[in-house]
């Protein structure tokens, strides 16, 4: 698998002790392919040991947590906060509550989230937390007592100079709402200690949108450079139909592309006038209903089930691919569909939606490959920069916010280019440039601060 010793023997023990955490697994594999030849040139990575000290996480944080439902019984979930890397700031990301959370998702998101915010070059670190609660089919009240019982035990190990959680799956406004003020309550004190909170006590305008908004400033930014082109007129597909999906949707048909497919968890929609994404909102924000209903407003559209045997979102012709569900989600077949339809770009709003395999073939056969950590910082940018609003006591306006949004994602593809072209790389190889941009900033300050 690796040419390089070090790098092997690094992976092999990260393996070991990391025994069936697949998805860990899998982004230390992604990550060390793509580093292996920067650091075969680079001798004092291995003299150092920062390839170790790299993959170990800090801390790793895990609790009861205990509550109880609308009808007096009582429940138990798991909660987990991993506290990755601090050499460049506070640990910051985000906190995911779903069915399928556990040690490795977690770990996997927070060792993505360092290289992420070191991109975005931005003084936060990277962490990940969440429980194994599911929000969906709970009252307002449980979810209440759920996250203040999360936080009963959360709050001893955050803070605004330590760690800043944010929202993910399954945590959005409402519940960042009654965690802060059940941490308000325990600490006695008003500071910026988790971010996508609502307008009215601290959070940044823009919030909501920005992974998605970014996504599409990535991409647009991507296409200008590379392909001396634009979204403008380009047939994007987008999985998902959450937060993400919804806002990369928006912007990329402000930018005059014509989005003609979405999903959810049940199957997926294909639209070819064109999605209209106000029923879309209707569905899936309003009334909380499978994308099917779609249909109903739209009769023109087609709906695939997703079972084993029909098609994928991936089989529709398209220019540019948005995975902004989940990870894993495109596979190899999948890949090989995508190129044959003439896909030019695929850009990842979802954290490690792609597989391996389908990462190489992507690559291998020209297509512009945009990872997540790169395309989707747009959220953990914003939050940074409500961080700031928060220490400065101000709120910024939705044009500020914007425009440094902007600003951040057209860096983030500038500096992968820059070492893209650096390091003579393939320039639709948009992985291995960030690896190298979101390593270096944290392995020289790792140096710097000594052992």
């Amino acid at each position: 698998m690796f040419n390089n010793k070090y790098v092997e023997k690094v992976f092999n023990e990260f393996k070991l002790k990391n025994k069936g955490q697949n998805e860990y697994i899998q982004a230390c594999q992604e990550i060390l392919e793509s580093l292996e030849n920067y650091i075969t040139n680079n001798s004092f990575i291995e003299e150092n040991a920062l390839l170790e000290r790299f993959l170990e996480p800090e801390r790793t944080i895990t609790f009861k947590v205990t509550w109880m439902d609308d009808n007096n019984q009582i429940h138990v979930n798991r909660g987990y906060r991993v506290q990755y890397n601090s050499s460049i700031g506070p640990y910051k990301g985000g906190l995911r509550f779903h069915p399928s959370v556990n040690e490795s998702i977690i770990n996997f998101l927070a060792l993505e989230q360092c290289l992420k915010n070191s991109l975005t070059r931005l003084p936060i670190g990277g962490g990940k937390g969440g429980s194994d609660f599911d929000p969906k089919g709970k009252s307002d009240n449980e979810i209440m007592r759920f996250c203040q019982a999360f936080m009963n035990e959360l709050y001893r190990h955050i803070g605004p100079n330590t760690d800043v959680p944010a929202g993910d799956i399954g945590v959005g406004q409402k519940e960042i709402g009654y965690l802060f003020g059940q941490y308000k309550k325990i600490k006695n004190e008003f500071t910026g200690v988790l971010t996508g909170k609502p307008i009215t006590f601290g959070g940044s305008l823009l919030r909501t949108e920005a992974t998605g908004y970014g996504l599409c400033y990535f991409t647009d930014r991507a296409l200008t450079y590379l392909k001396d082109d634009s979204l403008k007129g380009k047939t994007v597909i987008i999985s998902g139909s959450g937060n993400v999906a919804i806002h990369a949707c928006e912007k990329a048909q402000n930018l005059g592309a014509k989005v003609v497919a979405m999903s959810d968890s049940s199957g997926w929609i294909y639209d070819p006038n064109g999605i209209k994404l106000h029923y879309i909102r209707q569905i899936k924000e309003d009334r909380k209903a499978r994308i099917k209903e779609y249909l109903l407003k739209a009769p023109n559209a087609r709906y695939t089930e997703s079972k084993e045997g029909n098609p994928t979102i991936w089989s529709t012709p398209c220019d540019i691919a948005f995975p902004c569900a989940t990870q894993n989600e495109i596979h190899l077949d999948d890949a090989k569909l995508l190129v044959k339809n003439g896909c030019i770009g695929v850009f990842e709003g979802a954290n490690m939606p792609t597989t391996l395999d389908a990462i190489h073939y992507l690559i291998d056969n020209d297509v512009i490959f945009g990872p997540g950590k790169a395309c989707n910082a747009g959220g953990v940018a914003t939050s940074a920069l409500e961080m700031t609003q928060n220490s400065m006591r101000m709120t910024w306006s939705y044009q500020e916010v914007n425009r440094n949004l902007k600003q951040i994602m057209e860096d983030i593809f500038d500096s992968i280019c820059y070492t893209n072209n650096k390091y003579s790389l393939k320039e639709n190889d948009l992985l291995t440039g960030a690896n190298i941009v979101g390593f270096e900033k944290i392995m020289y300050a790792m140096l710097l601060q000594g052992i």
